[in-house]
């Protein structure tokens, strides 16, 4: 069963869909059509962007960053004195710093 959320979502873009279309006139006017497809396309640029940025926060942005591999391995070495085990190191693809994870990376298993 799908949530209210979704179906409220799915109702507002009908409406927004409706609308525009409403702005079509029959005389075969394509300019109102053309702007419906500049909204999607800036809306899809949006989201997009607000993803990215999401994406690198809970990547990166949330997480403290270690400068140096040694520096990352000194605040390991650290932890796993404090009794936390089973941290790894890994280089962060979006910022170039070093951060602590403990997820269990494979050995083959790509990182980033």
């Amino acid at each position: 069963m799908a949530s209210k959320k979704n179906r409220s979502s799915w109702a507002k873009e009908k409406a927004q869909f409706n609308a525009a279309l409403s702005d079509f006139d029959s005389l075969g006017d394509f300019s109102s059509l053309d702007d419906a497809f500049a909204r999607e396309d800036s809306r899809r640029a949006a989201a997009a962007a607000e993803h990215d940025a999401a994406q690198r926060y809970k990547a990166c942005d949330s997480k403290n960053r270690y400068a140096t591999r040694a520096e990352a391995q000194e605040n390991l070495a650290w932890c796993e004195r404090c009794g936390k085990r089973g941290l790894h190191i890994y280089e962060c693809p979006y910022c170039g710093g070093w951060h602590l994870t403990s997820h269990p990376w494979d050995e083959g298993e790509a990182r980033g």
